[in-house]
């Protein structure tokens, strides 16, 4: 919040209640693990200019008066504000057990409590995580990994009750088992034992476990305290409107803390999105708005891949919502679709998804699945292809920008210096300054991706389906329309006789349709020539292109009537023709792209107009000899 303030121009303190600089919370997990060390946890302290950030770490607010617009803090200060944001976060909820204030009994939810656990892990050898949640299964990774014997139990009938239907809870408990982890589910905790610390834990069924070591994570609640105590309106959370105010017009509520429309959330993507919603309130032109989240988890837990987006619950609880289910049980494979009238609402799966970045983007925008991408995955759990069309999946070497040659590896170093927005990768790079079609793939480097990049249509689209319409029809009737017919009299001057047997008129409309030809390709190489690429932009250029191909079918007409020939001259026209339809439909694909993508056919990595692109290029290649050996043989002849 505080870099994106900063970011446009207003100055800023922050006021950090953790005896720690800023850190990502989403990196306790390997850090618990031992599969990354401290300093890679910690976040970057540069704030973009040209505002300012003062930071105080390990001071907390004790009091605001909403009235003076001042904040009291922990060390005794006051200080002013004109806009106060609170980014409280939650703490952990610990049910009422017996024992749970024993030592030995942790929780998992900040630095704090991983420092802990990591001090703890040196001697623990069973552990009881107790939750099956998403952090209970993260907890229960770190431990696992280093070495403890580690059991979760979770009160309800599966695991990840909020994430994973019960078939996909079932794969998922069968993989973390396989590891050598014990799962209990429908299961209570009733007691944890223990005189000095903890030895055990008795079940709601009586039995009892040997455990030196209890890990809590049985959900976080919203840090409302103070926010309460100065009359703002709490709920679950302190309650927000589309701006993320709360009930005081000069007080924010981000993150963890806020409820807005009656859903408090508790994943890292939504507390990004409600921070662009306040910075542009305050320090922007205040027209943003947050209309709320789909709550998205992504993650691998304890060496099983974890894929779950949307709420599926309450639509599956929709009347008209289909439901498209595909699995492997010997890979341990499992996928789920939720569709209503042909729109994507939800996913979840459990296993390797190669696609699940593109689903993750589909359903966000709740995008059309057709009929063929729904019978594709219920016989093979493919929807769109084998491979995660997500650039991010790219190696270093790969071109994003095609125009300019620009590399995935070249953008990302300019993202890495600095480099935040399309415009800025843009005079960086080169990339993006062309004809635009990478867009898409840049913003997903920038993390923003194609749910931010809406397929746009392209410049003069409407004219590009016209021609390209225009030149295929051409075509076709060159090719299927039989031959002019002829007078069976002779006429003094006519013109249709002298048209296409009079050598004069024969060379001139030949060597007109000759020039057409060669400026279609003289415009298909601007890249490659140095004036063209300084005259004009691509869009028009492409028009032109397409204008000139509709100029040279009807030249061919002018120039045959129809009449195929034979002999190589016969494979000219084919040539000619299949030239002409195939750049006519890459010119209808690249028109009608913006349509297309909304009915989930192609993609940022491969477009639709891609195939009918390069075919045209093959159809091209026997031109150039058949031109020349057909004018070649005319005087010959």
């Amino acid at each position: 919040m505080a870099q994106e303030l900063s970011r446009m121009g207003a100055t800023v303190t922050v006021f950090n209640a953790e005896r720690w600089r800023s850190y990502n919370r989403v990196k306790l997990t390997p850090l618990l693990a031992g599969e990354v060390q401290i300093g890679d946890v910690y976040l970057s302290e540069y704030f973009p200019r040209p505002g300012r950030v003062d930071r105080y770490d390990g001071v907390s607010v004790v009091d605001i008066d909403r009235d003076a617009k001042e904040i009291l803090t922990s060390t005794g200060r006051v200080a002013r504000y004109s806009k106060l944001i609170l980014a409280l976060g939650s703490r952990a909820f610990v049910p009422q057990i017996d024992g749970k204030d024993l030592p030995g009994v942790y929780t998992f939810r900040d630095f704090n409590d991983t420092e802990a656990l990591i001090a703890r892990s040196m001697r623990a050898r069973r552990v009881a995580v107790i939750g099956g949640g998403l952090l209970g299964l993260e907890a229960a990774r770190g431990m696992a990994k280093r070495g403890a014997d580690v059991t979760v139990i979770e009160h309800e009938n599966r695991l990840m009750p909020r994430q994973l239907d019960e078939c996909a809870s079932e794969i998922l408990k069968a993989r973390i088992e396989g590891l050598g982890t014990r799962v209990l589910t429908s299961t209570r905790v009733a007691t944890i034992t223990g005189n000095s610390r903890v030895d055990g834990i008795v079940l709601g069924d009586g039995s009892h476990l040997d455990i030196d070591t209890v890990v809590i994570c049985t959900g976080v609640r919203a840090n409302t305290q103070i926010a309460g105590a100065v009359g703002l309106n709490i709920g679950r959370g302190i309650k927000t409107d589309a701006q993320m105010r709360t009930s005081d017009p000069d007080i924010f509520a981000i993150g963890e803390c806020a409820e807005h429309d009656g859903v408090v959330y508790g994943l890292v993507g939504p507390c990004f999105e409600q921070v662009l919603v306040v910075a542009n309130a305050i320090a922007g032109d205040g027209k943003g708005t947050y209309q709320g989240s789909v709550p998205v988890t992504k993650l691998k837990v304890l060496g099983a891949e974890v894929f779950s987006m949307g709420d599926f619950e309450s639509v599956d609880q929709q009347q008209g919502v289909r439901s498209l289910v595909w699995e492997d049980r010997q890979t341990g494979q499992y996928r789920r679709l939720f569709v209503n009238r042909g729109r994507l609402l939800a996913a979840l799966g459990v296993g390797d998804w190669p696609e699940a970045t593109r689903l993750q983007q589909a359903v966000g925008k709740q995008a059309p699945l057709g009929w063929w991408a729904r019978r594709s995955f219920s016989r093979s759990g493919v929807i769109w292809g084998n491979s995660d069309d997500s650039v991010t999946a790219w190696p270093a070497s790969a071109i994003v920008c095609n125009c300019t040659g620009v590399t995935k590896g070249a953008i990302s170093d300019a993202i890495t210096l600095g480099a935040g927005s399309l415009d800025e990768v843009r005079t960086i790079t080169s990339a993006n300054s062309v004809c635009g079609t990478c867009k898409p793939l840049v913003l997903d480097l920038l993390g923003q991706g194609e749910a931010t990049a809406r397929a746009e249509p392209v410049r003069w689209w409407r004219s590009l389906l016209w021609a390209s319409g225009l030149a295929v029809l051409i075509a076709l009737a060159t090719l299927v329309l039989p031959r002019v017919p002829m007078r069976n009299s002779f006429v003094i001057d006519d013109v249709w006789f002298k048209l296409w047997f009079d050598g004069v008129w024969k060379q001139w409309t030949g060597y007109g349709l000759l020039a057409l030809t060669v400026a279609a390709g003289a415009i298909g190489l601007r890249r490659r020539i140095g004036f063209l690429r300084r005259i004009g932009g691509y869009n028009s250029w492409r028009l032109v292109h397409l204008i000139i191909g509709v100029g040279a079918g009807i030249g061919l007409f002018v120039h045959t009537g129809f009449r195929l020939g034979d002999g190589l001259n016969f494979w000219l026209m084919v040539s000619f023709c299949a030239s002409l339809i195939l750049g006519a439909l890459a010119g209808l694909a690249t028109g009608a792209e913006h349509k297309l993508a909304e009915q989930g056919v192609g993609s940022a990595k491969s477009p639709p107009r891609t195939v009918p692109y390069w075919a045209h290029v093959i159809a091209l290649w026997p031109l150039p000899a058949l031109l020349l050996i057909h004018v070649l043989s005319v005087y010959s002849f």
